[in-house]
């Protein structure tokens, strides 16, 4: 009976690991997930930065959930970047890309690109980045664009139009990207319609940076008609996430005009 009854409890305790570690990855990614991550599920929202009260609370549960989850190890380089642990978020970032982790590629190659944390190279920046953007990454894409090639060659940003062009036909990440590369003129025309309409297929899916480019374009009237109560309905959905530039959007519609002295120094603003 003694037997049989250390062999029930030993039957029921056995899940438990397995569902422990889920807890930690949930966890994980409630305080660390990156809104553009690839691997990110469809259910977790991601935050655009970590809280600095959350700081050390990711690095605990995304540590724990890592060894088993490429997605929380990318995650645990995030923390530790938060915490401006550079060196051990290069380390996790390393091991989530040699795991596929694209949007480990696409961090790890910043670090390479600028030398913080690691050594600067720039070819080993290409590379990750390369991979990253034919993974399909639109900020590997993008990153990649902006390195610009190596020695004397140029950054190529009508190809990179071209690969966002691909990935935008599904990803929110991408869409925007490419928004912001034809409102620029990057790579090719400058297109206000299309950007916009590129921002607002982004923005319904809750990406901060299109809800505020929307709210930018609805509010001086480019690519599409001008709109004050969108723009500023578009503004608080994106500050709403922790969209700095739309906070600052709203505060300007909030207090629009500026008092200066005869020097031109802010004196005050007048708030409505």
């Amino acid at each position: 009976m003694r037997t049989c009854l250390c062999a029930i409890l030993f039957v029921l305790a056995a899940p438990l690991p397995a569902h422990a570690q889920s807890a930690d990855l949930v966890l994980c990614d409630r305080l660390a997930a990156d809104p553009s991550d690839p691997d990110k599920p469809a259910d977790v929202k991601g935050v655009t930065e970590i809280a600095a009260a959350d700081i050390a609370t990711a690095i605990k549960f995304c540590k724990q959930a890592a060894p088993s989850s490429r997605r929380a190890m990318f995650e645990l380089g995030r923390a530790y970047a938060a915490n401006r642990q550079t060196t051990d978020a290069a380390a996790a970032w390393r091991r989530a890309a040699d795991k596929g982790s694209s949007a480990a590629m696409v961090e790890l190659g910043v670090l390479y690109a600028t030398g913080s944390g690691v050594a600067k190279d720039e070819a080993q920046a290409r590379k990750l980045l390369e991979r990253a953007a034919q993974a399909g990454n639109p900020r590997g894409v993008s990153n990649l664009a902006a390195l610009g090639g190596t020695g004397a060659a140029p950054a190529d940003p009508a190809r990179a139009r071209e690969l966002l062009g691909k990935a935008a036909e599904t990803n929110a990440e991408a869409q925007y990207q490419l928004g912001l590369m034809l409102s620029n003129g990057a790579g090719g025309e400058k297109d206000d319609v299309a950007a916009r309409a590129l921002f607002e297929k982004a923005a319904a899916q809750n990406h901060p940076g299109a809800l505020e480019r929307m709210g930018a374009f609805a509010q001086e009237g480019r690519g599409g008609p001008k709109d004050k109560d969108a723009a500023k309905a578009y503004y608080e959905r994106a500050a709403a996430l922790g969209d700095e530039d739309a906070k600052k959007a709203l505060e300007r519609l909030r207090c629009p005009y500026a008092i200066k002295d005869k020097q031109g120094k802010l004196v005050t603003t007048l708030c409505f």
